[in-house]
C-alpha cells in the first residue's frame, strides 16, 4: 500500500481547478423580495425523473442564510459572451442587478436574459458538508438558447473559446 503524500488546501485548490466546468450564476429574491445573486462553478445534474440539480455555497458567503431561506432559485448557465456579468456576480460590494436586464418569474425570482440555459427550481434539500452547504433543486422549468458557446472555468481563469483565456477569475 502507497503512503499519501500530505498537501495543503491550496493544493487542493489549484488540483481541482484542473476540473473545467460552466460558469453559472444563482439567483433568488431575499424576505423583501430584493434580487441576490452570486457566480459559481459547482453545478451538476442529478436526476432525470425527478429532474434535480445541485449546487454548493460556502459557509462564509454573505448571501448563505438568504439561500437557506429561500423556496426557489435560478441557475443560469453563462454563454461566452458573459464573462463579464459572470464577474460582476462574484464581485462582493457592488449592486448586481443595476442596469442589468432581468425579470422576475412567477416567484420573484430574477431570470437574467441572454443566458445560454436557465434552471427555475425549488427547494428540495440541502446538506452541510464540510464548508459547504450542498443544495438540491427540484427543476420546474428549464429552456436554452440553441447553438451557445459557454462560459467555461478551468485553474483559475475563464474562458470563452477552448483555450483562449477570458479574464482573469477571483475568488
Amino acid at each position: 500500500m502507497l503512503a499519501s503524500a500530505a498537501f495543503t488546501s491550496r493544493d487542493f485548490r489549484h488540483a481541482l481547478g484542473q476540473f473545467a466546468t460552466g460558469v453559472t450564476i444563482v439567483t433568488t429574491a431575499d424576505a423583501q423580495g430584493h434580487p441576490v445573486g452570486l457566480t459559481i462553478s459547482s453545478f451538476n445534474s442529478v436526476s432525470l425523473e425527478p429532474p434535480l440539480v445541485l449546487w454548493s455555497l460556502g459557509h462564509r458567503a454573505a448571501s448563505l442564510p438568504i439561500f437557506q431561506q429561500c423556496t426557489h432559485y435560478a441557475i443560469h448557465v453563462l454563454a461566452a459572451e458573459q464573462q463579464a456579468l459572470a464577474q460582476r456576480f462574484a464581485t462582493r460590494g457592488v449592486d448586481k442587478f443595476a442596469g442589468l436586464d432581468w425579470q422576475p418569474n412567477a416567484q420573484g425570482v430574477p431570470l437574467i436574459t441572454g443566458a445560454a440555459a436557465v434552471f427555475e427550481c425549488t427547494h428540495r434539500n440541502r446538506h452541510d458538508e464540510g464548508d459547504h452547504t450542498i443544495f438540491v433543486g427540484q427543476v420546474q422549468h428549464c429552456q436554452h438558447l440553441q447553438g451557445a458557446r459557454p462560459l467555461l472555468y478551468h485553474g483559475g481563469h475563464m474562458y470563452a473559446q477552448h483555450g483562449v483565456p477570458a479574464a482573469p477569475y477571483t475568488d
